[in-house]
C-alpha cells in the first residue's frame, strides 16, 4: 500500500505511536508552526486584527472547498455543541415537532434536542452496532422536523450512508443534519451530492486541529430563512458599524458567526486543513481503508472482538476492540508508548496518514500482550 505520508512532520511518532485520531490527532510540524506565527505576532505586534482575521477566512474558505460548499455557507463556531444549540434554539419548526437521532450519536447531540421543550426526540436503537436504513424510513415522518445522525460513529467507526438517509428524510419534508466529527479529513464529503442540508465537525481529530474551533455548514436557502438567537456581532452583516440598536444578520451561514473567533486556533485550522488539501482525502481514505481492512484481519486472527461492522467498507478509521476495562487499558497502552483512546468498553485504535501498518499490529500486539498480564483492570 502508498503510505504513511508525511511521517517526519509528525515529531511525537519518534518516541510514541499515536493512533487516536478519533479524539486527538498528532500535531503536524506546520500547525505548530502556524500557533508559533500567531504568539510572534502577538508577541512582536501587539495585535494585528487584520492578519488575526484572515487566517479565520482562509480556514473557512478551506473547509468549504472540502466538504464542496461556499465560503458563505460556513460559520465559524466554538464547537460541535455550540453549533448545535444555535442551530437547534433557531430553526423554524414550520408546524412540525419531531427530531429523530440515534443512540450511536455523541451524547452531545441528544443533550442538545432534549433541551428544546418544544420537540419530541426518537432515539433509533442499534442493531449489531448498525442502525438499518428501514429503521429511519419507518421513524421518519410528516411531523419530523429534522434527522440528527452521524456520518461515522464515534464508539466502534460505523458509517452510515447518509445520502440515502437524506433522501428518506426529504422526501418526508424533513431537514438532515450530519455530524461529521469523524469522518471529516478521513472520508470524502461533498454535501450538494450527498444532499445535506446541515453538516458541522470540529477540528482535533482527522483534521489535524485543536479544540476550540468548529465549523457549521448550512445550505445557503436554508440558512437564509433563520434567524439565529444565538448570535454576536460577528454574526452581523456589518460587524464594525458598532450598532447596538440594529439587528441585521450577515448573508448565508455566517450569521451563525458568534463572537471573536479564538485566533490562535485559526491559525492552527488553516494550517492543518491546508495539510489535509495537500495530501488529498482521495488518497487518506484510500490509505486508511487498506490499513482498516489489515487491522481487522489481524485482530480476527488473534481473536479479539472488535465493535462495529467487520467490512472495512462499510466503517471509518476506528478500530474499537472490547476489553475489560478500557480507561485503565488506554493508561496501560500509553505507559507502553501507545496513545489510544478509550470509550466505555472498547480500546479505539484509529489510525491515520501517518501511521503505518506495523504502528497498528504493534498496539495490537500490546493489547494482546497486556490483556495477558492481566493489566486490563485495576
Amino acid at each position: 500500500m502508498d503510505g504513511p505520508y508525511e511521517r517526519h512532520h509528525f515529531p511525537i511518532l519518534n518516541h510514541l505511536t499515536q493512533l487516536s485520531s478519533c479524539s486527538q490527532s498528532a500535531l503536524h510540524t506546520e500547525v505548530r508552526a502556524a500557533i508559533d506565527e500567531f504568539i510572534e505576532s502577538w508577541s512582536i505586534r501587539g495585535m494585528d486584527w487584520d492578519a488575526w482575521m484572515a487566517a479565520c477566512e482562509e480556514a473557512r474558505r478551506t473547509f468549504a472547498n472540502l466538504i464542496g460548499a461556499e465560503p458563505d455557507e460556513v460559520a465559524l463556531v466554538s464547537s460541535v455543541s455550540h453549533g448545535l444549540s444555535a442551530v437547534a434554539t433557531s430553526l423554524p419548526r414550520r408546524g412540525r415537532h419531531k427530531i429523530v437521532t440515534t443512540l450511536l450519536d455523541f451524547p452531545c447531540v441528544g443533550n442538545v434536542w432534549l433541551s428544546q421543550p418544544d420537540l419530541q426526540v426518537t432515539f433509533l436503537s442499534p442493531d449489531n452496532g448498525e442502525i438499518p436504513l428501514d429503521r429511519y424510513a419507518e421513524s421518519i415522518d410528516e411531523q419530523t422536523l429534522l434527522v440528527s445522525t452521524f456520518h461515522v460513529a464515534y464508539y466502534n467507526g460505523y458509517k452510515q450512508d447518509v445520502a440515502r438517509i437524506a433522501r428518506i428524510a426529504h422526501d418526508h419534508g424533513a431537514y438532515v443534519l450530519v455530524d461529521a466529527y469523524q469522518s471529516a479529513g478521513q472520508i470524502p464529503l461533498d454535501v450538494k451530492k450527498m444532499d445535506i442540508d446541515i453538516l458541522i465537525t470540529g477540528l482535533q481529530k482527522y483534521l489535524l486541529g485543536t479544540p476550540g474551533l468548529a465549523f457549521l455548514y448550512v445550505r445557503r436557502e436554508l440558512a437564509e430563512q433563520i434567524q439565529p438567537r444565538v448570535t454576536g456581532w460577528f454574526g452581523q452583516a456589518n460587524p464594525f458599524a458598532f450598532n447596538p440598536a440594529v439587528i441585521h444578520y450577515a448573508p448565508g451561514a455566517r450569521r451563525f458567526d458568534n463572537g471573536t473567533a479564538p485566533m490562535i486556533n485559526a491559525f492552527a485550522a488553516k494550517a492543518a486543513l491546508s495539510i489535509i488539501q495537500r495530501v488529498g482525502v482521495e488518497r487518506i481514505h484510500t490509505y486508511l481503508h487498506a490499513l482498516v481492512r489489515d487491522g481487522l484481519d489481524y485482530l480476527g486472527r488473534h481473536g479479539l472482538t472488535v465493535r462495529g461492522p467487520l467490512d472495512p467498507t462499510a466503517r471509518g478509521s476506528n478500530l474499537a476492540v472490547v476489553v475489560p476495562d478500557a480507561h485503565v487499558m488506554e493508561d496501560r497502552m500509553r505507559k507502553e508508548g501507545f496513545i489510544v483512546s478509550a470509550r466505555q468498553d472498547v480500546v479505539r485504535i484509529a489510525p491515520h496518514f501517518y501511521n503505518s501498518a506495523a504502528d497498528v499490529r504493534n498496539a495490537v500486539d500490546c493489547l494482546i500482550h497486556l490483556l495477558q498480564k492481566g493489566e486490563a483492570v485495576p
